[in-house]
């Protein structure tokens, strides 16, 4: 057997090979769910991804006798960096054969492209923003996946115990809620309170209001305001939200999205998406031609599928001891039973956010998932 060799990506050939590894590595594995091939081409492209403005990036793959059996992207955000006061390179896209060699010589690319370039430290699996896919799977691996986090096989966190000096730095929680028949009276009643008590009210955008008139970029804005103290959040900038707003917001179903207003003012938001998972299963290694956009337009036209994805849920802090998420709850049950969703999956929350996490105590549900980030002194 030969050496692993570790090689740059340096063309836009090699990128889409970077790409495609992942769709050989689970193809035919049911908990999977292939990624938008061109959405991962756009994020990995300096010339499509605004976080480029504050982050810089270098690509590998390892092969091994002529064959690719592993890659990772090594990513500096600055932005992140200065606001938290800390010299980090990430590592995330990090996939890889059954192979400690070779998931070892890949981190270790990283470690030394980071250090040549000033950074102390070495985290991850983590994109370039929040938004992008965060931890590495530890528990759930028979649970199917989503579009939006990272699956990977039960090797992996037995690979960065073997390879020393990785320790845990933080874990995300994940939920499968069933959706409730009847509104609890918990969040009925705590509604009803607060919007006579507070003169809150429950609002649905129109598209023309949430991408002509600004609104839209308002979610962002509360986005920045509401999670500015997670684990590594990046502060997002205008082009940033822009994209989000185009990516997200131009396609999403109106009734999914719900804001609570004071006034004239947006204090909380849920944004919400019929779950892709299945449909994308279906795709051919997550393209969207010759008939994969038929699968997807399925389930954003018609909703043909039992499950929700709850991707965003804010409320400003002064507004969260108000209860003001009752109001969220409250509204998207409705709609979620309206569509006949069966199954909600709450995203990634913070093992030490409890205040988020208790939420679920009042819905049946089980905490299903579990993804962690690593961290390395370099």
């Amino acid at each position: 057997m030969g050496k692993v060799e570790i090689r740059t990506v340096t063309n836009r050939k090699q990128l889409r090979q970077f790409i495609q590894f992942y769709y050989d590595l689970y193809r035919g594995n049911e908990y999977a769910v292939p990624y938008l091939f061109f959405d991962e081409m756009a994020t990995l492209q300096r010339e499509k991804n605004p976080s480029f403005e504050c982050c810089e990036s270098e690509y590998f793959m390892a092969f091994r006798d002529g064959k690719m059996v592993g890659r990772v992207a090594a990513i500096i955000n600055n932005r992140a960096n200065k606001r938290w006061n800390i010299n980090q390179v990430r590592f995330g896209w990090f996939d890889f054969i059954d192979d400690v060699e070779v998931s070892g010589a890949l981190l270790k690319a990283v470690e030394d492209w980071g250090r040549a370039k000033g950074m102390t430290e070495m985290a991850g699996p983590l994109g370039f923003i929040d938004t992008d896919r965060e931890g590495m799977l530890v528990e759930g691996f028979e649970e199917l996946s989503t579009m939006y986090v990272n699956y990977n096989y039960p090797y992996y966190p037995q690979h960065m115990e073997q390879l020393g000096g990785f320790r845990k730095d933080n874990d995300y929680m994940e939920y499968l809620v069933q959706v409730p028949e009847v509104v609890p009276d918990k969040f009925a009643k705590v509604s009803d309170m607060i919007m006579r008590r507070y003169g809150l009210r429950v609002h649905h955008f129109t598209r023309h209001e949430l991408v002509q008139e600004g609104w839209g970029r308002k979610v962002f804005e509360l986005v920045n305001a509401t999670y500015s103290n997670l684990y590594g959040y990046s502060h997002l900038s205008d082009r940033q939200i822009d994209k989000l707003v185009n990516d997200y917001i131009k396609i999403a179903d109106m009734n999914l999205i719900t804001a609570v207003m004071d006034g004239d003012e947006m204090i909380g938001f849920g944004v919400t998406f019929p779950s892709f998972s299945r449909a994308l299963q279906k795709t051919r290694d997550g393209r969207l031609f010759p008939f994969g956009w038929w699968q997807l337009l399925r389930i954003l036209k018609w909703h043909k599928t039992d499950t929700v994805d709850l991707l965003l849920i804010g409320v400003l802090p002064e507004y969260r001891q108000k209860g003001a998420n009752a109001l969220i709850f409250n509204d998207l049950i409705q709609q979620f039973n309206r569509y006949g969703f069966r199954y909600a999956e709450a995203m990634p929350q913070m093992e030490d956010n409890e205040a988020v996490r208790s939420q679920w105590q009042y819905l049946e549900s089980r905490q299903h998932r579990r993804h962690r980030c690593y961290r390395k002194d370099i």
